[in-house]
């Protein structure tokens, strides 16, 4: 399906780059990128430069995003730099995006 495939031309990580913030999070102790424009049924892969694993996203619903809260899957905060996102859409096709992101040290003192 061509059309199909070129909407995976559409699909972003929100805000890219990161610096920190982004207009999705609600205070200061939320850390939030979204992936935008996916398909209904993908799966969205985070690794590192070197291949490492960090995330995986198994998406199946009428939402046209998925969120990420910058955690690796056992919810540990990932570190600054910069990491490749695979998304595969069955039947359709796939996507790779390089993702930077810098993280900002938590505020102790305003906590």
């Amino acid at each position: 399906n061509p059309t199909a495939q070129d909407a995976l031309d559409l699909i972003r990580a929100v805000p890219n780059p990161y610096y920190g913030y982004s207009a999705y999070e609600k205070s200061q102790l939320e850390n939030l990128v979204k992936f935008t424009n996916l398909p209904q049924q993908c799966t969205i892969t985070v690794y590192t430069v070197n291949g490492t694993l960090i995330r995986r996203f198994k998406k199946d619903s009428p939402l046209s995003y998925q969120d990420w809260d910058l955690k690796n899957d056992y919810g540990i905060p990932i570190a600054s730099g910069v990491y490749i996102i695979h998304v595969d859409a069955p039947g359709i096709g796939e996507k790779v995006i390089k993702w930077f992101g810098a993280m900002r040290p938590i505020d102790l003192t305003n906590f």
